[in-house]
């Protein structure tokens, strides 16, 4: 959520800033008006109980001295000014309520350095690394979703069966190399972020913290019955984490990781890349999440975004990195890099980590504070994550990149010792 005292001393700034996005920034003139009317009821509420305040103290001093009828008359006038001190501080309240859920549906404002662009077609491409389009040989060119039936890694038919399109059952050397996956994932980052596992359903203030909704509640799974929500990714729990907390400065930067299930509807979908492992409902990811002051941001972005590019290498997958256009950026992102990973079978290049920063967008929606170390006060922490490994298409990256000639996978050497001793899928 955007600070609102930044809108009421330079709202043409944010403005501007929102544009670059490609936004309708009308709202915000609606959101200045009634922050301008709940200030000024507020002003109204205070004076008002002052006098409620001053006025019970001059009614025991009657009261001492022995004017009781004086004391009534001003008993009287209390109780009115109470009624209306009421009032207002109820007006107050639903317009603070009210200026909350429009604030929560504006998004971040970009970071300065983000490229501008209204499409993804903007995006700026960084760099290539490990890619030579001319290096694949035939037999790299077959889809993952061929290669997974033809060695039994895949069972998407009953995946179908169990739950519905778009949901898919590993099996046999498949599911052993999913799992080796997140393991691997979660090993190679031990040495700096703690391991967490958080629960998979969470409260709708949780999917408010991060910015999921209000805004994204057709892309989530809603079990209404307890409202709990199905988490997106591990973002949602690690970002409140510390909700309504005050950290020190010292405990910061905070670096978590977590393994879970994550669950996508995906509502706009239907009929795009639903082959494979391409676009699915439920996939596995370890997240990479940090708290850190504004002047440590800059030094956890790029280690996420170093460490997401380590695991890749070593995987032996070419990628790339693009630089996400303002107008391309989550609603909750001030700047992100995105991974692709180049699936020669399929031919595309397939997004796998978003690496982002969030200023202090999602944390002051989370209540989340640090007390400085030689200032009074607190401020809000910063949030930064990103993918530390997606399963199912790095899992499709690896199976189809390293398919041998005679059919056979060859298992790269960093999972090896995650496959029970397997060398090849066969």
């Amino acid at each position: 959520m955007i600070d609102i005292r930044l809108l009421r001393s330079d709202p043409e700034a944010v403005k501007a800033a929102l544009v670059r996005r490609g936004e309708d920034t009308s709202g915000l003139d609606r959101i200045i008006e009634l922050d301008a009317r709940q200030r000024a009821l507020a002003e109204e509420r205070d004076q008002v109980r002052n006098e409620v305040n001053t006025i019970s103290k001059e009614v025991g001093g009657l009261h001492r001295d022995g004017k009781a009828d004086e004391a009534a008359e001003l008993q009287a006038r209390s109780r009115g000014l109470g009624e209306r001190e009421d009032a207002l501080a109820g007006e107050v309240e639903m317009l603070a309520g009210e200026i909350r859920d429009v604030l929560l549906r504006v998004p971040n404002l970009p970071s300065a350095d983000a490229p501008d662009g209204l499409t993804e077609a903007d995006n700026v491409l960084v760099r290539h690394e490990h890619w030579d389009p001319d290096a694949y040989g035939e037999h790299q060119r077959v889809p993952h979703w061929e290669i997974a039936e033809q060695l039994g890694l895949l069972d998407v038919e009953r995946g179908t069966k169990l739950s519905g399109s778009m949901f898919v059952m590993y099996t046999g050397m498949g599911a052993t190399l999913c799992r080796a996956l997140i393991q691997y994932g979660l090993d190679r980052n031990a040495d700096a972020y703690r391991e967490m596992r958080p629960p998979t359903l969470v409260k709708t203030e949780t999917m408010v913290s991060t910015g999921h909704l209000p805004k994204f509640e057709e892309d989530a799974y809603h079990l209404e019955r307890d409202d709990l929500w199905a988490i997106p990714t591990a973002e949602v729990p690690l970002t409140s984490f510390c909700r309504d907390e005050v950290l020190d400065e010292s405990d910061l930067p905070m670096k978590l990781m977590a393994h879970t299930s994550c669950f996508r509807r995906e509502a706009g979908s239907a009929g795009r890349d639903t082959r494979g492992l391409l676009r699915v409902h439920e996939f596995d990811k370890v997240e990479l999440l940090s708290y850190a002051t504004r002047d440590q941001a800059p030094e956890v972005h790029a280690d996420i975004l170093a460490r997401a590019e380590a695991a890749i290498t070593d995987l032996g997958l070419s990628y790339r990195v693009l630089d996400l256009c303002t107008g391309d950026l989550g609603g909750s992102s001030a700047r992100t890099f995105d991974l692709e990973v180049y699936a020669p079978g399929a031919d595309q290049w397939l997004e796998v980590s978003s690496v982002s920063w969030f200023s202090d967008y999602q944390a002051r929606r989370a209540n989340v504070r640090y007390r400085p170390t030689d200032e009074k006060g607190t401020r809000i922490v910063d949030t930064l994550n990103g993918s530390g490994l997606a399963v199912p298409r790095v899992w499709a990256g690896v199976v189809e990149t390293h398919r041998q000639p005679d059919g056979t996978i060859a298992i790269p050497e960093v999972l090896q010792p995650y496959m029970r001793g397997a060398t090849t899928i066969n």
